[in-house]
């Protein structure tokens, strides 16, 4: 089957919008624009569009107006985004953090959590200068601290949970792709009790 065509039948049987919540290093974004290329999909990210919008980097909108400002950027960036259609979109690590936000994701597409244990995650971000929270003393203990909080509420609102672990970008995108197809075949399932792939 050539590329065409198969982006056409994952269409079909991947439809409306796919919203990826996970924590900062998980993989949202390099895992959403690959999925939503897989799959015929428009990708967007959250934190992209408000600096987009902004003209300014996530890290500068923290320092200037602090996290509270950033937040509601973030709110108002998401409820225009969501209203889009057939769209994959990784949103921010803390988005989950607003319970408007929540329902928002929860109402509007198929939630996938994107799960990295705190080492996995520490590996990935450790030497990026561009994630606001952890610049911080003890940068490792506030990221655990960070998924103490939020797992919770990934967990609250995803449809799917997928383990990210060390695979590849293809497997875990492919992997992706088999769960999404088997939880609308299998549509209406109850939030509280997401798939997993461990």
């Amino acid at each position: 089957m050539d590329e065409t065509a198969h982006k056409s039948m994952m269409r079909e049987r991947i439809s409306g919008n796919i919203i990826l919540v996970g924590m900062m290093g998980a993989g949202k974004t390099s895992v959403g624009r690959l999925l939503a290329k897989r799959i015929g999909k428009a990708f967007h990210d959250c934190d992209h569009e408000i600096e987009r919008s902004t003209g300014v980097k996530v890290a500068v909108i923290f320092e200037i107006e602090g996290e509270a400002g950033f937040r509601a950027r973030e709110a108002k960036t998401l409820a225009e985004i969501i209203r889009r259609k057939d769209i994959v979109l990784a949103t921010g690590g803390g988005a989950v953090l607003s319970a408007d936000n929540r329902k928002l994701l929860a109402d509007n597409g198929v939630v996938v959590y994107l799960r990295a244990t705190p080492a996995d995650l520490w590996g990935r971000t450790r030497h990026d200068k561009n994630r606001p929270l952890l610049q911080t003393a003890d940068p490792r203990a506030r990221l655990e601290a960070l998924f103490a909080e939020r797992d919770p509420l990934y967990r609250e609102v995803a449809d799917i949970v997928v383990d990210t672990g060390s695979q590849s970008l293809g497997s875990l995108s492919h992997r992706l792709e088999q769960q999404l197809i088997e939880h609308q075949s299998g549509a209406g399932e109850h939030k509280s009790a997401p798939a997993r792939t461990d």
